[in-house]
């Protein structure tokens, strides 16, 4: 008898991915809009039922992003973010409406010191703030949700009232958030209780938790909900966002997979997906999965101790409580070689997901065959890991035409660059420094004419082997604003140019870096 056989579709928890938005805040992590298309279609892979894909007001970009993936991603629910006012609900809804199923999500503040000190208002003015939005919203689609910020902080009959009437004005999912991270499991399972009692209607719509990590219990609180009746869960891969980040997706997933037998709960997420998406979520947004992360870290699966690994050895279930394959560990096979064609390629570029046809099918191979004359094997992580570099290019970055470095034991290192300018040009510019690569950066520097600062550097290798490919994140500061950038090379240095480019041009959205791309995004502003 299969699960769908004997599941119980009260029981089913809709997941909430809200990767493209809360984890996209996170500092340093700034993605372009192919950037923002590639995860959300592979967050349709991996089967989750709702895409919040951006805050369509805060910039252009991101209503851009936004209206792409509603435009060209199938399966989930489409989903932008809009704080009360009527712009912010207008802009949301129109870069979601070309989905096949558009959200509006709309929210406002009930806790009282944001009432107070950051909305600087009344609680009536709330609850007309929170009627006339919802009904706005109504307008437009009948899937609306409606979330009371720091609920987990509100007075509970208040915070009752504004959902009532949220509600009432045709919300059609609630969303109680514990948006400080603040809240213990016990506490938030005694909170959806009390809105239950204190609001019956409650039962007529989607009740939703959104769990933040300041204290460690995001999942914790996340499965409290989930218990107390919640059949939404709000989380982000990696655990990315705000401050401490979100719950975790993967580890949600499977916490309720694992424990299905206990909990009663299930989703429908195709789990095999997960590290596939956890890696080009991390490759992309440079911020790197700690070594012993739950579910996804690259230990999450390792056994060092003997008496460990003897019993794995014997029977795998003695030490594992999850398979690694349900995960999707085997993507790590080797699948291409420096003789294999284009078709070939393609065929292996599509078993991972990507759908690569014309101009950038020829980029891909040749990169593909650029690195096959380096390495024996190509694996299914080396060609992610090319084909998400090419992703990152853009006609309004930085680029790197060439370097020289210098080192040696005896004289401090010395690094040439020439660099392509966003209009064209050829810069060039030479430095020493106290290292190869600290030279290399102050040569980039010396060539744009921007003196950024360095703030992280991290080097890992994409798969194992003298001859890997070499991935380079570098968190850099300008003017006060933090952002990263990536690089794939074996070439470790040149990696490491690449990743230093991409972020100082991801650093300079005033600059005329951004002038062209921001004159394109201008004709996708929403109507105020």
């Amino acid at each position: 008898m299969s699960d769908s056989d004997v599941r119980d579709e009260r029981n089913r928890v809709r997941v909430f991915d809200t990767t493209l938005r809360d984890g996209e805040q996170s500092p340093g992590i700034s993605l372009n809009r192919q950037e923002k298309l590639e995860i959300a279609q592979q967050l349709a892979r991996l089967g989750v039922d709702i895409i919040e894909a951006g805050f369509p007001i805060t910039s252009p970009g991101d209503f851009e992003a936004v209206e792409a993936i509603a435009r060209e991603v199938e399966g989930p629910v489409i989903c932008g973010l809009a704080r009360t006012s009527k712009q912010d609900i207008d802009a949301a809804w129109n870069a979601v409406k070309d989905s096949v199923r558009p959200r509006i999500h709309t929210f406002i503040a009930t806790s009282d010191i944001h009432i107070e000190r950051k909305l600087q208002t009344t609680r009536d003015d709330v609850k007309g703030q929170a009627r006339a939005a919802v009904a706005h919203a109504r307008q437009y689609t009948d899937d609306v949700e409606f979330s009371p910020e720091d609920g987990s902080r509100s007075d509970v009959e208040f915070m009752a009232e504004v959902i009532q009437i949220a509600i009432d004005e045709g919300a059609t999912t609630i969303n109680v958030p514990d948006t400080v991270g603040y809240t213990m499991p016990s506490e938030y399972a005694a909170m959806f209780e009390d809105l239950s009692r204190l609001v019956p209607d409650l039962r007529k719509v989607v009740t939703s938790v959104h769990c933040h990590n300041d204290l460690g219990l995001a999942v914790a609180n996340s499965l409290a909900g989930l218990s107390a009746g919640c059949r939404q869960v709000e989380c982000a891969m990696n655990g990315i966002g705000e401050r401490a980040g979100n719950a975790s997706l993967e580890e949600i997933v499977m916490l309720l997979r694992t424990r299905e037998s206990s909990l009663g709960l299930w989703t429908g997420i195709e789990t095999t997906e997960i590290a596939r998406t956890s890696r080009l979520v991390s490759r992309l947004t440079g911020y790197q999965v700690q070594h012993n992360k739950a579910i996804v870290g690259r230990n999450a699966f390792a056994h060092e101790a003997g008496i460990h690994q003897d019993g794995v050895l014997k029977e795998r279930t003695t030490y594992e409580i999850m398979d690694a394959t349900t995960i999707g560990l085997e993507t790590n096979a080797i699948v291409l070689g420096k003789h294999s064609g284009r078709h070939a390629l393609r065929k292996a570029l599509e078993e991972l997901g990507f759908e690569v046809e014309g101009a950038a099918l020829n980029t891909a191979f040749k990169r593909f065959k650029e690195l096959a004359d380096k390495k024996k094997k190509v694996t299914a992580l080396d060609l992610e890991a090319i084909v998400s570099d090419e992703m990152r290019e853009s006609p309004t970055a930085f680029v790197l035409e060439s370097f020289d470095v210098e080192a040696s034991s005896t004289r401090s290192p010395l690094a040439r660059a020439r660099v392509r300018m966003p209009g064209g040009e050829v810069a060039e510019g030479s430095f020493t420094g106290d290292g190869p690569v600290d030279a290399f950066f102050s040569a980039l520097n010396a060539a744009t004419g921007y003196d950024a600062r360095l703030k992280e550097y991290h080097v890992s290798a994409v798969t194992g082997g003298r001859d890997a490919l070499g991935e380079v994140t570098v968190l850099l500061e300008y003017g006060g604003r933090l952002s990263s950038g990536q690089g794939v090379s074996t070439d470790i240095l040149e990696a490491s140019g690449k990743a230093y480019l991409r972020a100082l041009t991801n650093a300079l959205p005033p600059s005329p870096v951004a002038e062209a791309e921001q004159h394109l995004e201008q004709a996708a502003t929403p109507t105020p």
